[in-house]
């Protein structure tokens, strides 16, 4: 009897993980096999192709080491550099293609093609993937969006008419998303400023003067026609007093929201919850720049819960362990260090590593958090770098996050959401401190200039409690000033997001950075604060 597609994909990720050793043996001989006689293997293993002498000649090496190789490519050369194959160009982000069933709502966005010396294309997969024939034909039986929105070159009028398409086709929307959990909120805040106009459009057939983008305008022109039923209904859904559930008000047949909320994502859960009250988040996907790694086999879980499993057939996967804190910190390693990388079937539960995928080291952390067969499952725990420091000690994206979580409960029961946060260390004056730019959401319409300040005082004194011993050490001997949170006004963070998009970052893939770095970036904020509050003693 024949096995339906579904039963097969199980049955081929049961075959897999079971002899997971074996694959990734296979896939890294073939690895090498094909690449031994290039310039860069030639250098370490002259030739051979045995797995001991690759993990013992072969170093671990970054994207900047491999540099001046990609540059001579990019420039010209033919001869078998890095690849033995040819070279047809360059990606400049990879993420899995979701594939599933029904219509979708996905807010897409591509970025223009960068053509290097010698001609070859380098673009994000995701705009490779937007050009292939075979997404483009079949663009209008699976997805809202005509590919003239994805491409506009504005990312506001992309959005709007994304926004207003999938509202005209709102009876057939089953999946709401994006690619990064960021993106889908970006659009649900757009949204709540825009559904009145939005909302005229679907009545009046016409599409707002503003949208100037020829593409656009062509696209709305096919399938736009007066629709005041339509329009009154949506209307009358969003102008209510709470957006709770808002996802699914509009998207009555949407059964799921499709987004990466892991990692720095995991900060917009609770916004995202509330806006799809009753819908789960799906994270199914773990990829880096050189493969798609990992499945989420339990969809439905929780994002604080999501694991994924390794395919031991996608790459040749080796990890290097990094510290656990006792305090839940993350010690990384140097790349100085003698550490012996570990095979992706010896990893231990438990234990962090930092990924490496073939010759490139990913700077993601990972936890083991289980096996399903041979293969292991990964939790996200977060990207290698330490985010802040005044002096010696350490915090990391998860220490921060973690701070930030225990002080956000100080508002939840006053009526009020974070809805985002960024940080950096200001050291204008001695000792240094943390700052935190906090927005801020009233549940109900409040205003968050209605906020207690004391209550935000405690907030200071509640993360600084929650962060790591080092840090609290440096606080009592005043090594480190108080830390400080800056409260902004609404909207802050979407014009933070809207410079990084003016700078050349995609919209789809746009991730808030956990630490502030860009001058600019720091005026946009700065100018926007309207109450500053500081912890008012030591957490020790």
């Amino acid at each position: 009897m024949a096995t339906n597609g579904c039963e097969g994909r199980l049955k081929m990720i049961a075959e897999l993980t079971k002899n997971a050793e074996q694959i990734q043996d296979e896939v890294l001989g073939e690895i090498l096999s094909r690449n031994a006689g290039t310039e860069y293997l030639r250098g370490y293993l002259h030739g051979q192709t045995e797995k001991q002498l690759f993990k013992k000649n072969v170093p671990i090496v970054t994207y900047e080491d491999l540099k001046p190789y990609i540059d001579r490519i990019a420039n010209g050369e033919t001869s078998d550099i890095l690849l033995a194959e040819p070279i047809t160009g360059f990606f400049l982000r990879h993420f899995g293609d979701i594939n599933q069933a029904g219509k979708r709502l996905e807010l897409m966005f591509a970025r223009l093609e960068i053509e290097t010396p010698s001609g070859l294309k380098a673009a994000s997969v995701s705009t490779s993937i937007y050009n292939e024939c075979n997404f483009r034909a079949n663009l209008p039986k699976l997805y809202t969006s005509p590919v003239e929105t994805i491409f506009c070159p504005d990312p506001n009028q992309g959005l709007y008419c994304q926004l207003l398409f999938g509202l005209i086709q709102r009876d057939e929307v089953v999946k709401v998303g994006s690619v990064f959990a960021s993106t889908v909120l970006r659009g649900i805040k757009f949204l709540e400023n825009h559904w009145q106009e939005l909302c005229y459009d679907i009545k009046t057939g016409r599409l707002s003067d503003w949208i100037t983008d020829s593409g656009c305008r062509n696209a709305a022109s096919l399938v736009m026609k007066p629709n005041p039923e339509q329009a009154d209904l949506i209307e009358t859904i969003c102008n209510c007093k709470s957006w709770e559930g808002i996802i699914r008000k509009l998207w009555p047949k949407a059964r799921y929201i499709c987004c990466i909320c892991t990692g720095i994502m995991r900060q917009y859960t609770t916004e995202l919850e509330f806006y799809c009250r009753g819908l789960p988040l799906v994270s199914d996907l773990y990829a880096c720049s050189e493969a798609i790694c990992g499945m989420n086999l339990e969809p439905l879980c929780k994002p604080c819960d999501i694991s994924y499993t390794f395919l031991p057939n996608m790459a040749y996967f080796e990890f290097l362990p990094v510290k656990n804190e006792g305090d839940g910190s993350i010690e990384m390693k140097s790349n100085n260090e003698d550490t012996e990388l570990v095979d992706l079937v010896n990893v231990k539960a438990g234990q962090c590593y930092e990924l490496v995928v073939t010759t490139c080291a990913v700077g993601d952390v990972l936890m083991v958090s289980g096996f399903y067969n041979n293969a292991p499952q990964f939790q996200f725990v977060e990207r290698k770098n330490v985010i802040l420091s005044v002096d010696q000690e350490k915090t990391s994206e998860t220490d921060l996050f973690k701070a930030v979580t225990e002080a956000k409960a100080l508002l939840d029961p006053l009526g009020f959401i974070l809805t985002e946060y960024t940080s950096y260390v200001d050291t204008s004056s001695a000792p240094g401190h943390y700052v935190l730019f906090w927005e801020i959401k009233g549940k109900e319409g409040t205003h968050c200039k209605e906020l207690d300040p004391k209550i935000m005082v405690e907030c200071c004194s509640r993360m600084e409690e929650s962060l790591h011993y080092t840090y609290k050490i440096y606080r009592k001997r005043n090594i480190i000033a108080a830390l400080e949170i800056r409260v902004v006004k609404q909207g802050s963070f979407e014009a933070l997001m809207d410079y990084y998009v003016s700078k050349g970052t995609s919209l789809s893939q746009y991730k808030k950075p956990s630490c502030i770095k860009s001058e600019e970036a720091m005026k946009i904020l700065d100018s926007r604060v309207i109450g500053k509050y500081f912890s008012p003693k030591s957490p020790l």
